[in-house]
């Protein structure tokens, strides 16, 4: 964020040189819209969070009248106004995570301060979602706002293209239709050993061929520590995967996911049954979304004070 902020001087003068209509820009840049102000030039804020975790997290509701974050019971609950759904029922251990975005680095503005001049200071607001999927969140962020909140939808992936690398078609070839797990947390999410235990345990009481996918987390230095921790009947990988063309596969059925937004949209559209353990932030918002309000999947089940899941 430092870094970003160090940049303003250089964007101002590409926007005075190139002197466009719009700018889009992310929710950190808190000083963009009146920059671009300055020059005549309007600005859209966008974001790829859901309007689920948006909407709970970084609306003006969120600060008391002292200008006071939230406190954890605070975050336990939703925002004063709050649209009535599925969304309660936030643990301690999630609203402990939630805390980061009130907190101050360095003495600079906090992520929520940020991202509330964004909003307030722009032009219009574009979310990437749909009244269909989002409707009551994307209400309460156009009431907390006061401005025009447009919508991209979902931006459901195009078909993928290519050919799935021929060792996973070849793995995934030998197993009926909707059988084989697929499981993964994308490139941001690390679980430690003793969860990686738990997971894999857990897979393999299902009885069904599953495909892992994980990071290195920071106990745990090479493919072969990991491997250690891997029971049978199914497969580990760590990297990059073709994880559009896997879940289109017709042997995978079941998605387990942290619940990153694009994540869940790939799954439904490739009707695959979702379990979602989600990490951190917005992820806990999603996977109420979807479990809750869509009835599209199920959360796996964590201990309240400190996330702790088991195999079982």
């Amino acid at each position: 964020m430092k870094a970003l902020d160090l940049m303003q001087p250089q964007v101002k003068t590409i926007l005075a040189e190139l002197k466009p209509h719009f700018v889009f820009f992310d929710h950190f840049q808190h000083w963009l819209p009146v920059l671009a102000s300055e020059i005549g030039i309007k600005t859209i804020s966008y974001t790829v969070f859901s309007a689920t975790s948006t909407s709970y997290l970084t609306v003006p509701a969120r600060m008391s009248e002292e200008g006071e974050g939230p406190s954890i019971g605070d975050l336990m609950k939703p925002p004063n106004g709050y649209p009535s759904t599925s969304l309660t029922g936030v643990k301690p251990f999630q609203a402990r995570d939630f805390s980061i975005v009130y907190k101050s680095f360095d003495g600079g503005p906090t992520i929520y301060d940020r991202v509330i001049s964004c909003r307030l200071g722009c032009t219009a607001m574009l979310l990437k979602t749909c009244d269909e999927i989002e409707g009551p969140y994307v209400d309460f962020i156009r009431t907390q706002f006061k401005k025009r909140v447009l919508l991209t939808g979902p931006l459901v992936p195009d078909p993928p293209s290519g050919v799935l690398d021929v060792k996973w078609a070849n793995w995934l070839g030998q197993f009926p239709a909707k059988s084989v797990i697929f499981c993964s947390f994308g490139s941001e999410s690390f679980l430690n050993h003793d969860q990686i235990k738990e997971l894999a345990l857990g897979l393999e009481l299902t009885g069904l061929p599953f495909f892992l996918v994980l990071n290195f987390p920071a106990e745990l230095n090479s493919q072969a520590e990991l491997s250690q921790a891997l029971p049978s009947g199914g497969v580990l990988h760590t990297g990059w995967v073709q994880q559009q063309l896997i879940l289109a596969h017709d042997s995978v059925g079941c998605y387990v996911c942290h619940s990153g937004f694009s994540s869940l949209i790939e799954a439904l559209v490739n009707d695959c049954q979702l379990a979602m353990l989600p990490l951190k932030g917005d992820q806990f918002l999603n996977t109420k979304l979807i479990a809750g309000d869509l009835k599209a999947g199920v959360e796996i089940n964590r201990r309240d004070e400190d996330g702790l899941f088991r195999k079982g």
